[in-house]
């Protein structure tokens, strides 16, 4: 019988979640580090992208009567989020399609 806790070390379920390299595993750190700070850079833009979806839409139902400011917002709250779900998902994605692939 094995046990799933029995080493109860969080590095273990972290390594676990966290994504192989997959076809980048050969880079250097150097440049996973700047694909790491690019991936960071690229989900900031985009909670910037839903924050600003969510003032003009705020904005644009209440203090201005504005209803196609508002439905606006509403699309750019959804890309936004859109945005961070796949940025935040592609090292998962890459691994699976490579690992599909070897």
């Amino acid at each position: 019988m094995l046990f799933a806790a029995d080493k109860g070390d969080i590095d273990t379920i972290i390594g676990g979640i966290a994504p192989d390299w997959g076809p980048f595993g050969s880079l250097g750190n150097e440049a996973r580090v700047m694909i790491e700070v690019v991936m960071a850079v690229a989900i900031l833009i985009c909670l910037g992208i839903a924050i600003w979806g969510a003032a003009k839409q705020r904005i644009g139902a209440t203090a201005l009567r504005d209803t196609f400011s508002a439905e606006q917002g509403k699309g750019l709250i959804i890309a936004g989020l859109t945005g961070v779900f796949i940025i935040g998902s592609l090292g998962t994605l890459f691994t699976i399609v490579y690992g599909m692939a070897v």
